[in-house]
């Protein structure tokens, strides 16, 4: 199998099975329910290692949770502790719905400190960290011309890079926190060699992918936001404290809405929970597979109606009598997704052998992208059946307001009916 990595441009392969395949990917910083955009690398993490089971792998999927940031602290003053807790639960609450399972390990950064302390030490003893003090306290940065591979992930020049972290006791512009010495309006810290602080962003995902990977893994993942500064710092920080760290990193394409990038500061976002409320977790899954994993997606209610069409098509076709797949289907599978991890081309194979009856291979890959629902026969409670019935009668006695009503109340219930020429039909919500 090979994978697009940002770090070399290339389709760089995996080792042969079995592997193993270790994955890191990182995961939110809690402060509020996760947007559809933050569940994307979460979706894609989940199916590759679901894939890559399937394809007889031994595979170690870690997603953190950043739960000591700046964003949570202005969210929450006096109570990031608190903002922290809830909305990590909100996250996998809201991502439990998406039915594709935890990853092997979800560690919140606030559980490594020592270790993120550890490797601080580490790059001081490399000369690649120093102390800023201030009166009170103490920061610690990442010294960036100490490291001439800077920039190679992003593909950004080191004497064009902008100071991330404005800071005039920084030796220089470009330098970026390792520690965070305490601030008076910050309700967390942690005791260290510099003073009382807490670890700057970057280094928690270094030390945490370390913690449950080792110093050596195959794929590092996130959005394409992601790639400068976090991912870039990361790099810089694991080699240069001598660690191979990720071998390919993956950077999937970004949720957009209108043409702009999906983000919280927009005021364009819309929560996983009430996507998931509107349409469904097999519309989404259906949406999501719609893009390539390293392209931009564009999420509108014409983009989500075809994929809740599409996902009742396959909901349907397990009604219809099963053909016997020709030899080699299966394998025209594998070829599209052991090629960069290709959904849109896995999606249209899908449709052809559901449009050809081929239910086996059907059901085996609808399985692997989490859409087993799709599979099996629902039958609608006796409530809903009961509303459906009621509705008829209004249509007899074409009383549409009361026909329209029943319907609401039917779609309120998850699902939708359908009007057939003797009677109706009665199909979940996908």
């Amino acid at each position: 199998m090979r994978l697009h990595n940002t770090l070399t441009h290339n389709l760089d392969e995996l080792p042969p099975a079995p592997g193993p395949v270790r994955m890191y990917f990182c995961g939110p910083t809690v402060y509020r329910r996760i947007h559809v955009g933050n569940a994307r690398p979460f979706v894609i993490s989940a199916w590759l290692r679901r894939w890559l089971l399937e394809r007889g792998y031994e595979v170690t999927l870690v997603e953190n949770i950043t739960d000591v940031n700046d964003k949570i602290y202005q969210a929450a003053p006096g109570r990031s502790v608190e903002l922290a807790a809830r909305a990590a639960a909100w996250y996998i609450e809201d991502t439990d719905r998406l039915g594709l399972g935890r990853p092997d390990f979800e560690p919140k950064a606030t559980e490594t400190i020592g270790q993120q302390i550890a490797l601080i030490e580490e790059l001081f003893g490399r000369g690649l960290a120093y102390e800023a003090p201030y009166e009170g306290g103490c920061d610690v940065y990442f010294r960036v011309r100490g490291f001439p591979e800077y920039g190679r992930l992003s593909g950004q020049r080191p004497d064009r890079i902008q100071d991330q972290e404005p800071n005039p006791r920084k030796e220089d512009p470009r330098d970026f926190a390792l520690w965070k010495g305490y601030k008076p309006d910050e309700d967390t810290w942690w005791e260290s060699p510099w003073g009382r602080g807490r670890p700057g962003w970057h280094i928690e995902c270094s030390a945490m992918a370390e913690t449950f990977l080792g110093p050596v893994f195959e794929i590092h993942g996130g959005g394409l936001d992601l790639i400068f500064p976090h991912h870039e710092n990361e790099l810089a920080q694991s080699r240069g404290a001598g660690r191979e760290f990720a071998k390919i990193w993956m950077h999937n394409g970004m949720l957009e809405m209108s043409g702009a990038d999906m983000h919280k500061s927009l005021g364009n976002d819309v929560s996983l929970r009430a996507a998931l409320e509107a349409w469904g977790p097999e519309t989404l899954l259906v949406f999501f597979l719609g893009a390539h994993w390293h392209s931009s997606i564009d999420f509108s209610d014409t983009a989500l109606e075809s994929a809740r069409a599409q996902a009742a098509r396959f909901r349907e076709a397990f009604a219809q009598p099963e053909k016997e797949a020709p030899a080699g289907e299966w394998d025209r599978l594998v070829a599209v997704l052991d090629d960069d991890f290709n959904t849109p081309e896995a999606l249209a194979l899908m449709h052809r052998w559901r449009s050809q009856g081929y239910l086996g291979p059907l059901r085996r890959a609808l399985e692997v992208f989490g859409l087993g629902p799709l599979t099996r026969r629902q039958e609608a409670p006796g409530e809903v059946a009961a509303l459906a019935e009621e509705r008829r009668g209004a249509r007899a006695r074409a009383d549409w307001a009361e026909s329209d009503r029943l319907r609401a109340e039917i779609a309120a219930a998850g699902w939708e009916v359908r009007d057939l020429a003797d009677g109706f039909k009665l199909v979940p919500k996908g």
